[in-house]
């Protein structure tokens, strides 16, 4: 077992990221027990607790949180849309990308994905094996920029 931080970028109101909600409280549950950390971060600047508890709760999503109110974590990442997925090993980014391809093009969606890019690397991560990096185009809602 490797530790290793996932960040999920999301949007409160971007559709795409609250149909993905179910997916990321499942690999939160289904990895955090095996010493991988999970961050969720808003990317909407304006956000504040209330918002993110309020919306934490309406979809079920119970993972640690925070408002990247300054954009630190977007300048780590790189993400440029939400949801969007990175997964570091120390200051080593090993994923960044597509939760899965439920999504292939904007405007497009599958019944249900048939690729799991984040849930290969978490697996391999939770094996003990560190994968080689590895980058997916994520399709989703446009982050705004600055703080």
């Amino acid at each position: 077992m490797m530790a290793a931080l996932v960040l999920l970028f999301i949007r409160t109101d971007c559709p795409i990221s609250n149909r993905y909600a179910p997916e990321i409280q499942r690999l939160y549950q289904s990895y955090r027990r095996q010493g991988i950390e999970f961050r969720l971060v808003y990317t909407e600047s304006a956000l504040d607790s209330a918002a993110v508890a309020r919306h934490k709760s309406e979809y079920g999503l119970t993972l640690p949180s925070e408002i990247d109110t300054g954009h630190a974590y977007l300048r780590k990442a790189k993400v440029t849309v939400t949801p969007e997925a990175a997964v570091f090993v120390g200051s080593e980014m090993l994923y960044r990308g597509r939760i899965d391809d439920l999504y292939p093009a904007l405007g497009q969606s599958r019944r249900q994905a048939s690729i799991h890019d984040l849930e290969v690397v978490l697996r391999a991560l939770a094996a003990g094996r560190k994968p080689a990096p590895r980058f997916t185009r994520a399709t989703g809602c446009a982050i705004e920029s600055g703080p």
